[in-house]
């Protein structure tokens, strides 16, 4: 906007100082930088545009590791990765959850779960990918092998235990699982023949 042309109010030229002339004219630039003509336009981000998604990796907290290690007296039996015993319950199968939060079963053996929004699974040292699986739990998405849920125990106090083989609660009784997907009962334990040095007793 412009006086350009245009004589000064004679109000303005005749009565007002140079520091009314100063507000006049900020008025004046105001008023252009509000007309929507002079208004200036902005770039769309381009952050999203031309980009591939983000990928990302699973972690080793992500990945559940399922393994197969010598324990004494039981052969060859599936452990988790950090060498834990992995165990079943008898009467859990095709989907039946006997052990629950609610009957307190999960304090005394802990479901071996996916971490959340995790699907990885591994086996490895023996045990077989095709045997994995994973179903609703108690505490989460349970691992199961052979479709079994797969349980860790509070009673085993570090790796190769197996203090909770043949235990009875919670309406059933619990085994280790061999890597070929059978419960370890006595009978077969006692058929089973001594673990080899590599930890394979199959």
């Amino acid at each position: 906007m412009s006086f350009r042309g245009r004589p000064w109010p004679r109000s303005v030229s005749g009565t007002l100082g140079i520091g009314a002339v100063a507000l006049i004219a900020s008025v004046v630039l105001s008023a252009c930088g509000n007309n929507p003509s002079a208004t200036s336009t902005t770039t769309p981000s381009q952050s999203g545009a031309g980009h591939a998604a983000p990928t990302t990796t699973p972690t080793q907290a992500d990945v559940v590791t399922i393994k197969s290690a010598a324990v004494a007296g039981l052969g060859s039996v599936l452990v988790n990765s950090h060498g834990r015993t992995l165990y079943t319950l008898s009467s859990e199968s095709a989907g039946k959850l006997t052990c629950t939060v609610a009957s307190g079963c999960t304090q005394s053996w802990f479901e071996t779960v996916l971490p959340s929004g995790s699907t990885a699974v591994i086996a490895t040292g023996g045990a077989q990918s095709s045997m994995l699986g994973s179903e609703p739990g108690a505490t989460g998405t349970v691992v199961t092998y052979h479709g079994w849920p797969l349980y860790t125990f509070s009673g085993d106090n570090a790796a190769n235990q197996a203090n909770g083989e043949g235990l009875q609660s919670f309406g059933g009784t619990w085994y280790v699982m061999s890597a070929s997907g059978a419960p370890v009962t006595p009978a077969s334990a006692a058929g089973s023949p001594s673990p080899s040095p590599s930890g394979y007793g199959y």
